[in-house]
């Protein structure tokens, strides 16, 4: 498959940007909006995807540097979006996610349609080719998110845009909301000062600015900022499933779409129906189900907005949550098992998954028992296998990363022609 679990991502080269000019032909619609990221390489693969767009006759409306989700915001008006960008990934990425009107990603359907119609020609005559015109998405994303978010007190919220496209609509959006903001890396420099993946070990410096500035929160968004992470008032890095957990008890969920990857906590507030890793996954599912959806990787979904991860609504209904409540009594007030996940980089992963009997390599192997579980899996993304595990006790988390790292170091052995 050309597509990973969120879109297309490659290293950027050559064959990136001759494979951006062929899916802009083979993606074309009547109107197609375009956006990318600050990476140095987006505007160039943008310049490949519209010129196959119009040679296939499209009308492409233009975003500049936008987030995803202001992207497939302004898909509702076209028939189609594509944004630029490889979202967290390092720096040498770049790629393309294919969105619908809804700001859903494109579905495996989709996706497996586009990959056969690039091997036909979709040129059409000199008097059919598209035009390009320019529209100001960021202004749509702002002020949809400004009438459905209201901050009930002024807060302080220290917000991280990893110099990615966030940037150009976070900081402005916090600030009319009535945040005071302090914003760190929200420039458009087309390089990240730090890693793009809002992991606690990529951001050291937060919990020290939160508390000696008496932030109400911090947020931090990843490349394209579909993405969003925070950090509580006393400086603590909230991980995804208790952000998860947090925004289910604020806005009164009852059902509930996540990953096969996150806690098993969230069962005890909400029900929940589980998708193989992936927000194209979570947004399909919700669809026909659900009030609100997530990954512990920071993507949130709020269908009554968009089917899009959207980081930057994230931010801003995070500042409403610090308006109105203590985030840090309502953590510690959770119910919290301890989750494990560490992760390998293999070149053949997708072969270490077929040695384990995976039928989709990014889909995984999952073990469950009464008091915990394991789930391995291929990186949709990276060349990686990841490993997460889960227990009632900390002894018992321990002990299924160990059975998940023993049968990993096992199909490894196998994949490379080894004998157990």
């Amino acid at each position: 498959m050309l597509f990973g679990s969120s879109g297309i991502r490659q290293v950027f080269g050559l064959d990136l940007v001759l494979l951006a000019l062929q899916v802009g032909g083979a993606a074309s619609t009547p109107c197609c909006i375009v956006g990318r990221d600050t990476r140095t390489t987006s505007e160039l693969l943008e310049h490949a995807v519209i010129a196959g767009m119009l040679s296939a006759g499209a009308d492409v409306r233009t975003c500049g540097i936008a987030p995803t989700p202001t992207v497939a915001y302004a898909a509702r008006d076209a028939d189609a979006g594509c944004m630029i960008t490889a979202s967290h990934n390092p720096e040498p990425y770049n790629g393309l996610k294919l969105i619908n009107p809804n700001g859903s990603a494109f579905a495996r359907r989709q996706q497996a349609a586009i990959e056969d119609a690039l091997a036909e020609s979709h040129w059409v005559d000199w008097d059919g080719q598209g035009c390009v015109s320019p529209i100001d998405a960021v202004a749509l994303h702002r002020e949809a998110i400004l009438d459905a978010v209201s901050l009930s007190r002024p807060v302080t919220a220290v917000l991280d845009c990893g110099n990615g496209a966030g940037s150009v609509i976070t900081p402005d959006l916090l600030s009319e909301a009535g945040a005071s903001v302090i914003g760190l890396n929200c420039n458009v420099s087309g390089r990240f000062v730090r890693p793009s993946e809002p992991l606690e070990t990529n951001l050291p410096y937060i919990g020290d600015i939160v508390r000696k500035r008496g932030a109400a929160c911090a947020v931090i968004h990843d490349g394209d900022a579909d993405r969003m992470m925070a950090f509580d008032e006393r400086g603590r890095y909230i991980d995804g499933d208790r952000l998860l957990m947090l925004f289910v008890k604020y806005l009164d969920c009852k059902r509930v779409v996540t990953t096969v990857d996150a806690t098993m906590a969230i069962e005890e507030v909400a029900e929940v129906r589980r998708t193989p890793v992936g927000d194209s996954y979570v947004s399909e599912e919700l669809l026909t189900w659900g009030d609100f959806g997530g990954e512990a990787s920071g993507s949130w979904i709020f269908p009554w907005h968009s089917y899009c991860p959207d980081g930057v609504y994230a931010s801003a209904l995070l500042c409403e949550i610090a308006s109105e409540w203590s985030i840090a009594e309502e953590l510690d007030g959770m119910p919290r098992y301890t989750l494990l996940r560490e992760s390998y980089r293999v070149g053949s992963s997708r072969e270490v998954m077929a040695a384990m009997g995976a039928d989709d390599p990014t889909h995984g192997i999952r073990f469950d028992d009464d008091d915990g579980w394991y789930l391995i899996r291929a990186s949709g993304t990276e060349p990686k296998i990841r490993i997460t595990a889960e227990g009632k006790t900390p002894a018992k988390a321990k002990e299924m990363l160990e059975l998940g790292g023993t049968a990993f170091e096992r199909a490894r052995r196998r994949s490379n022609g080894g004998v157990e």
